[in-house]
Order: structure tokens, then C-alpha cells, then sequence
């Protein structure tokens, strides 16, 4: 017997929850924004009307503008959203225990043990819920109905705002076969390019393509794109609460200033760095490689990535290492307008102990001498706020210390 999987998706969410306390601008095209005043300006999230504009998330206010002058703009409120998020989702454990939140706005449920209680219809099902979240919170969802996670969240994504969408098993020559392969979950740029080559467009292309030779040229990521795109996934939805190991963690900041030569940059490098070896170590967790994107003036973006060996959550390891790629993949002497250290290819920590037991005692004293200190380090942030310390060499503004946010940049998190 087939699951019954849910992928709910909050309709605009940010946009949306700002309407509540604006239901004057609610058919006027808005956004919600970064400062306008500042170089962080960029759309967070646009409503339907913005939308029938071509107004499109991440894209700079002034293009934005361009695009549609009458465009109201609104400031962002996180808490409130994290706030809604929590609500919708335990509204969602009314239907099931199986909730697994995919980002601030989106979950998926497996109802294939509740189904009968609410009539056995899954459609019926979808679109009482639609209504709950509509009648409670003033939001809307789209929902996706299939017999995986993969295919559900196609659904939910299918049709658009306040929809619900099934896609049964014989559904999928029809429905999820002709779209572009990049709507299918997880397929980024590298993939895309590697996909145009062998002539794949369509995510019936990539189910039709061998296999093995996926494996191949993607490895492992190959091969589950592929059962996502044939259907074989069967990954199951993780119960409610239950914590999830993170697959990344990055952190991105956009500078008040372009930075200017290898030492700005280097020194912008080991800020992040430090902030992502900070947030490895809360989850456990070591990386065995280091991503770093780096983007100009002109919204122009370059990112690269290595291995490490062995695996780390040192912000002295990883800062070099992506200081290391900056050098082999950009101009030092061209300027920086922002910046993404990403900690990848992650494994519990404790899993990392046996790889640093082939080195020598040497090194491995030296090692647990950093790791000890790093974890000092963590102590003292946890004790004074996340600016009590941070890397000498850091841009610096007063108004970072202790508890203040980073002013006119924005930071990004995976």
C-alpha cells in the first residue's frame, strides 16, 4: 500500500503575514524587503499581485522598482514569522505526529496512518487543512498530495496560491514527467549543466538515463536524483520535534563596504568561518569539505569548493581553506561586495575521532590544544552574547559588539 504524504507550503509567507496588519495593501503588488537605505536591499519575499510584475525574490529594490513602480515596500519582522511558523506546524500535528518542517515555511506529513480519521479521502483531507490555516492564521497553503516526499512537494508547487495538488502513481508520466528537471528537489546549477550536456531537460529525461552512468558523473547525488525523479524515493518524514542533523552549515554577510585587497577579504573569510565552526560544533558535527562564494559589485557570483582531510570544526581550518580557494578562483585585488563560508559533506563528530587517530601524536595534541580553546571560546559567547569575541583581524564597527546585529550588512544562514 502506498503512503499518503502531505507538502504544505505557505503562499507568499512573509508577504503574507505582513498583510495581516496591512489588509489595505492586500491587492496592491508589496514585498517585504531588506533596508532600502542600506546595501542589503534586496526582496525577501513578494505577494501575488508583485508577482503578475515579475517581481522576484533576491533581486535589489531598485530592479524591483524598475519592474513596477507602484511597488509598496515593508520591513521584515523574523520573529513573527518564526512565531506563525510554530503555530501552523502545530496545527499540522493535529492531523499527524509525522511533521517534518523543510525551512521556516514548508513541511511535509505523512498522513497514511491518520487518513481514516478524517474520512479517507486525501484530497478532502488537503483541502480541510487549507481551509484550518486560512480560518485560524489568514494564511494560505498549496498543498501537495503523492505517495512520496519528492513528488508532494512537485505538487505543492504545481499550482499556485491556495491550491491542493494530487499526484498518484499513474499520475506521474503525465504531471511530473514533462517539467523542467530543474523543479525536481535538489537539482542545482552544477547538476543543470552537467544534465544540458547528455541532453537531459525534463525530469522524464533524467528518469529515462542510465542509471549507473549517474553514478558516474554525479556519485551518490546521482543516483538519488534519479530515484527522486523515477519515483523510488522512499524517504520517510521524520516525527514531530525530532531533531534533524543539518546536510550545510553556512553563513553569508553581505559588507557595508566592498572589500578591498587579500587582507579584507582574508579577514572577511575568517569571520564567517568562525561563525560556521561556532554553529558545527553546537550540532555535533564535523565538515570534510569547505564551500566559499564570492560575489562583486555587480551582483556577479563565483563559488568553488574542496575536500578536507581530516574533518573539522576549527574556524582556523576552515578560514584557511577558503582563503585558499579566494586565491585560486579570484582577482584579490578586485573588490568584494559579499561573502558565503559553507561547511559540507558533514558527519558527526564523533565519527571524526578515528580519521585524526592516523596522525601523529604531534598533531593530534595539537589539535585537541585548538579544540579545547575553540570550545572556551564557545563558552564565553554562550555566557557574554555572540560579539563578546570574534577574530582579530574582522572588519570591525562598534555597534557589532556583544548582542548588536551587524549593522548595514546582512548576514545569511543556511
Amino acid at each position: 500500500m502506498d503512503r499518503v504524504i502531505f507538502h504544505c507550503d505557505l503562499n507568499s509567507f512573509y508577504a503574507s503575514v505582513e498583510l495581516l496588519s496591512h489588509p489595505e495593501l492586500r491587492h496592491k503588488p508589496v514585498a517585504v524587503c531588506g533596508d532600502p537605505s542600506s546595501r542589503h536591499g534586496i526582496i525577501l519575499a513578494k505577494n501575488e499581485p508583485a508577482k503578475a510584475f515579475q517581481v522576484k525574490t533576491a533581486e535589489t529594490i531598485w530592479q524591483a522598482k524598475k519592474k513596477c513602480p507602484g511597488l509598496v515596500l515593508l520591513p521584515a519582522h523574523h520573529g513573527l514569522y518564526r512565531e506563525f511558523s510554530k503555530k501552523v506546524n502545530a496545527l499540522y500535528q493535529e492531523y499527524t505526529d509525522l511533521v517534518e518542517p523543510f525551512g521556516i515555511d514548508e513541511s511535509w506529513l505523512d498522513v497514511t496512518g491518520t487518513l481514516h480519521l478524517f474520512g479517507g479521502d486525501a484530497r478532502a483531507m488537503a483541502d480541510r487543512l487549507r481551509g484550518e490555516v486560512r480560518s485560524r492564521f489568514g494564511l494560505t497553503i498549496s498543498v501537495g498530495v503523492s505517495f512520496n516526499k519528492v513528488f508532494a512537494k512537485l505538487g505543492s508547487d504545481y499550482k499556485k496560491p491556495d491550491a491542493t495538488t494530487v499526484i498518484r502513481r499513474e499520475d506521474v508520466r503525465t504531471i511530473v514527467w514533462p517539467l523542467p528537471v530543474t523543479d525536481l528537489l535538489y537539482v542545482g546549477r552544477a547538476a543543470e549543466r552537467i544534465f544540458e550536456k547528455f541532453g537531459i531537460h525534463t525530469i522524464g529525461d533524467l528518469a529515462a538515463f542510465d542509471r549507473e552512468q549517474l553514478f558516474v558523473l554525479l556519485g551518490k547525488n546521482g543516483v538519488q536524483l534519479h530515484d527522486f525523479a523515477s519515483g523510488a524515493d522512499r524517504s520517510p518524514v521524520s516525527p514531530a520535534g525530532q531533531y534533524t542533523p543539518p546536510k550545510s552549515v553556512g553563513n553569508g554577510y553581505t559588507f557595508p563596504h566592498n572589500l578591498q585587497g587579500r587582507n579584507e577579504i582574508k579577514a572577511g573569510i575568517a569571520q564567517l568561518a568562525d561563525q560556521v565552526a561556532v554553529r558545527l560544533r553546537k550540532h555535533g558535527m564535523k565538515c570534510q569539505g569547505v564551500s566559499l562564494a564570492i560575489r562583486d559589485p555587480n551582483f556577479r557570483d563565483i563559488s568553488r569548493q574542496t575536500r578536507l582531510d581530516p574533518p573539522t570544526d576549527l574556524a582556523r581550518e576552515l578560514g584557511q581553506a577558503a582563503t585558499a580557494l579566494a586565491d585560486s578562483c579570484w582577482n584579490m585585488t578586485s573588490p568584494v561586495r559579499a561573502l558565503t563560508v559553507t561547511a559540507i559533506y558533514l558527519i558527526p563528530a564523533d565519527e571524526a575521532g578515528a580519521q585524526l587517530d592516523l596522525f601523529s601524536a604531534n598533531q593530534h595534541k595539537k589539535r585537541q590544544r585548538l579544540e579545547k580553546l575553540e570550545g572556551t571560546l564557545d563558552v564565553i559567547r554562550a555566557k557574554y552574547g555572540s560579539g563578546a569575541i570574534a577574530p582579530a583581524s574582522a572588519p570591525r564597527n562598534p555597534s557589532q559588539e556583544r548582542h548588536a546585529p551587524p549593522p548595514g550588512g546582512t548576514y545569511q544562514e543556511d
